[in-house]
């Protein structure tokens, strides 16, 4: 059934709704409904069942969806046992006395962010959840926590050449090269294309600016002016993804020792490279082949429960809580992750519909109809790419969608590979990153107890200047063929865009130190 540009009214339903009630799950509800609606006749009552018969059961059904939820729980029950046997708080603590300005915390957020590349999933929920006793006695809002955890997670994982991300898209590159007969190695042509991955690279490097010339504007400015002179974290009326059973619980000692969360952590990140080979096959495979077909989502699930098992052992040695009280822990830490729960199921089930009233083929229909010169292609494929993600809420699903368009047209168009897949990349990202139907934007949300819609309105402003930039300088890689040029002209034109912005959309936000 074609439907035309009517293809765009489940998407573009959810976000209209999302943004004018800033409630993301009656606004996807209402995205899938419509969506099943027009599948079948444009009838509401058939739509309100293929809604949960067609959509959301087989998303909540769905092996890979139902990974993520599982370890969404798990980080949920780690989050609260950080919390009751004071290991949060005890680095906390151990940071206040060496952090003590608002911008070494946001630095410090930056910087394990970056370090944590191996899954944006992972990287959202860990990042939040550290370090927001920190900025929050530093005051600091959970918007701007939230936009650092999110411009450093998604990015990041592709920008590192070992994640959860590269594997995803070695497979989509090698299934192109094999269906098109190109014999060239698809983890060297992912390589290939970090340097030209011009959205990732300065998302990151805004972050930073933000940080250190504290380049504040727009409502994330706003924010900020509120939590420093206020002391009020989260707008009044903000609806943190994550619920109180999370965010509020208390350490059980008034000696908080810093290796509850440390030797839970280092189980937990020591474990992921092995899990990683293990569910690779290797020695049978070879390492890098290993990383490639390994199970990623499977190989954090296990390292979580193994740090989750650790973390209540150390609870129970040091008398903190009873097994009992053990088990009661790891059921409060789930159900603290519902609402992220069904975020992200209405997220994917929007995502079913979109492709199902085939929003994504009258994107690229427009897409491929476009007459433009090869130096602009690399642009036309980014800017499919982002409305693409905007209006699923999915990076992975823009890749699948635009890899095996964006490869063949770059061969037939003598356009570089690398550059053209950097496009795709990087496009999915940004589109992402505007996204109020994004799941890493969830998840980043719920990590940093920060309102979802706040984090999204908030984040929207630096995204888009970072869109802008990022085209220009896709323009002039498609003019000049070279990644350095476009790099050093993305990264002046984003500073005095931050800049300028900052002087006429910005707040005088007062310096904070606690006492």
């Amino acid at each position: 059934m074609e439907f035309g540009i009517l293809a765009l009214l489940p998407p573009v339903v959810a976000i209209i709704l999302a943004i004018l009630t800033r409630n993301v799950v009656p606004a996807l509800f209402a995205g899938v409904f419509v969506g099943a609606t027009m599948i079948n006749g444009w009838n509401p009552l058939l739509g309100l069942y293929a809604s949960f018969e067609q959509f959301i059961i087989p998303a909540l059904g769905d092996e890979w969806n139902a990974n993520v939820l599982i370890y969404c729980g798990l980080f949920g029950v780690l989050i609260v046992v950080f919390q009751t046997t004071g290991g949060a708080q005890a680095l906390a603590n151990a940071f206040a006395n060496r952090i003590r300005s608002r911008k070494g915390a946001q630095a410090s957020t930056g910087l394990l962010g970056l370090s944590l590349f191996i899954d944006d999933y992972f990287n959202a929920l860990t990042v939040g959840s550290v370090m927001r006793s920190i900025t929050d006695k530093l005051r600091i809002s959970r918007e701007k926590l939230a936009y650092i955890v999110d411009s450093t997670s998604a990015p990041t994982c592709l920008l590192v050449p070992v994640s959860t991300w590269v594997v995803y898209v070695m497979g989509l590159i090698g299934t192109e090269f094999v269906r098109m007969d190109i014999d060239r190695s698809e983890y060297l042509m992912y390589l290939a294309t970090i340097p030209f991955n011009y959205y990732a690279i300065l998302a990151i490097f805004t972050v930073f600016i933000v940080i250190f010339l504290r380049f504040d504007y727009g409502p994330m400015a706003k924010a900020e002016l509120r939590a420093v002179k206020t002391g009020k974290l989260i707008r009044d009326g903000g609806q943190p993804p994550a619920a109180d059973e999370i965010t509020a619980a208390q350490p059980a000692t008034d000696t908080p020792k810093i290796r509850n969360l440390v030797v839970p952590m280092l189980v937990l990140l020591a474990l992921i490279p092995p899990l990683f080979l293990w569910t690779g096959n290797y020695p049978e495979n070879s390492f890098v082949v290993a990383i490639g077909e390994a199970d990623g989502g499977m190989s954090i699930l296990m390292a979580a429960f193994a740090a989750i098992i650790v973390a209540l052992l150390m609870g129970v040695s040091q008398k903190m809580f009873t097994f009992i009280e053990a088990i009661h822990l790891v059921m409060k830490g789930i159900k603290g992750m519902m609402l992220v729960f069904v975020i992200l199921i209405l997220a994917w089930s929007i995502g079913s519909v979109s492709a199902e009233v085939g929003t994504d083929q009258f994107l690229v229909q427009l897409a491929e109809q476009s007459s433009l010169t090869p130096a602009l292609i690399p642009v036309l494929i980014f800017i499919a790419g982002a409305i693409i993600a905007f209006t699923t809420g999915t990076s992975y699903g823009t890749f699948a969608i635009m890899i095996p368009i964006a490869i063949p047209l770059a061969v037939s168009m003598d356009i570089a590979l690398p550059l053209a897949i950097a496009a795709v990349l990087s496009g999915g990202i940004f589109g992402d990153h505007c996204s109020p139907i994004s799941d890493t934007s969830v998840l980043s949300s719920a990590g940093s107890a920060s309102d979802h819609m706040d984090h999204v309105n908030t984040q929207l402003p630096y995204a888009i200047t970072v869109g802008i930039t990022g085209i220009i300088s896709f323009f002039i890689a498609g003019v000049t063929g070279t990644w350095w040029i476009a790099l050093l002209v993305g990264l002046v034109l984003t500073t005095l865009a931050a800049y300028t912005l900052t002087k006429l959309w910005g707040q005088n936000i007062p310096r904070y130190t606690p006492e």
